[in-house]
C-alpha cells in the first residue's frame, strides 16, 4: 500500500476542512510548494492536489499554484478540483500532472471519462467517490445527490475505470478513523483498485486499511499536526511491505 500526502489548495494556501465544511479551514502554509517539497524530503513518490476553490466553483483557480508545483518537483502529482472538460484535463497533463481526479464530472458528464481513458490510459485517471452516509456529494462536498456509493462505482468501472478513491466526507478532517466497512465493501465488490480517504490519523488504521486491500491511503490534517509522523510512517510501510 502507498501512502500518499494531500495538499488541499484555498485561495492559494494549503489549508485542511474539517467535514468539507468551507466554513472550518485551517491554513497550514501559505506556500503550498514548500510543502510539497517537505513531503517530497520525507520520503513521498506522489502528491494528492486538491484545488478546493475549484472543486466548488468548476473552474481551474489554483492553476498556476500548481503549475509551480509540478515544473518545480520530483514526484508524481495527481491533481483533482475544477476538472469538468476535456480542455482542462489537457492543460493539467501539459503541466506533466501524472492522473487527474474527477468527481462531480464523473457523474455529470461520463462522456469526459470515457475520453480521458481512451486518450491517456487508464492509469491516467481516479474517479473521487465523496460520501456522506453512503451518498455521494458533489460540487467540493456542497451539492447532494441520491446516488449510492457502490452504485457509482459499479456504473465507472462499467466505463472502464481502474482506480477510484472514496472519502467519508463525515471523516475527513476529524482525526478519528476510516470508515473501514465501506472500504471493505468497496475492494471486495469490484476489481477496481481503491484508495482510501478521510479519517486516518493513527499507523494502526494504516495497518488495517492495508490488511483490508487498499491500493494507497491518503493523509492530510493527521500529518500536517503531527499526529500521524510522515516520515516514520513512510518508513514503517516499507518495512512491513517487504517482510510480509
Amino acid at each position: 500500500m502507498d501512502l500518499i500526502p494531500a495538499i488541499d489548495i484555498r485561495a492559494g494556501n494549503c489549508v485542511r476542512l474539517y467535514k468539507g465544511d468551507y466554513l472550518k479551514e485551517t491554513i497550514f502554509s501559505d506556500n503550498p510548494f514548500d510543502v510539497a517539497v517537505r513531503w517530497q524530503k520525507e520520503g513521498a513518490t506522489r502528491i494528492h492536489i486538491v484545488d478546493l476553490d475549484g472543486a466548488k466553483s468548476g473552474q481551474r483557480i489554483n492553476y498556476e499554484v500548481i503549475d509551480h508545483i509540478a515544473n518545480n518537483s520530483d514526484v508524481k502529482i495527481q491533481v483533482g478540483g475544477g476538472i469538468r472538460s476535456l480542455d482542462s484535463a489537457k492543460k493539467y497533463f501539459r503541466l506533466g500532472v501524472d492522473r487527474l481526479i474527477l468527481g462531480t464530472a464523473a457523474v455529470d458528464d461520463p462522456i469526459l471519462v470515457q475520453d480521458i481513458l481512451k486518450y491517456w490510459g487508464p492509469d491516467s485517471l481516479i474517479i473521487s467517490i465523496d460520501a456522506r452516509d453512503g451518498i455521494v456529494s458533489l460540487d467540493g462536498w456542497t451539492r447532494s445527490t441520491d446516488i449510492k456509493v457502490l452504485d457509482l462505482l459499479e456504473t465507472m468501472g462499467n466505463l472502464g475505470v481502474k482506480r477510484c478513491m472514496y472519502t467519508d466526507i463525515n471523516r475527513d478532517g476529524t482525526l478519528t478513523e476510516p470508515n473501514y466497512e465501506v472500504i471493505s465493501d468497496l475492494v471486495g465488490s469490484s476489481g477496481i483498485n481503491i484508495i482510501a480517504a478521510g479519517g486516518i490519523s493513527t499507523f494502526e488504521a494504516l495497518q488495517t486499511l492495508n490488511d483490508i486491500g487498499v491500493e494507497s491511503a491518503i493523509v492530510g490534517r493527521s500529518i500536517y499536526t503531527g499526529d500521524l509522523d510522515f516520515k516514520e510512517a513512510i518508513n514503517k510501510l516499507t518495512y512491513m511491505n517487504r517482510n510480509s
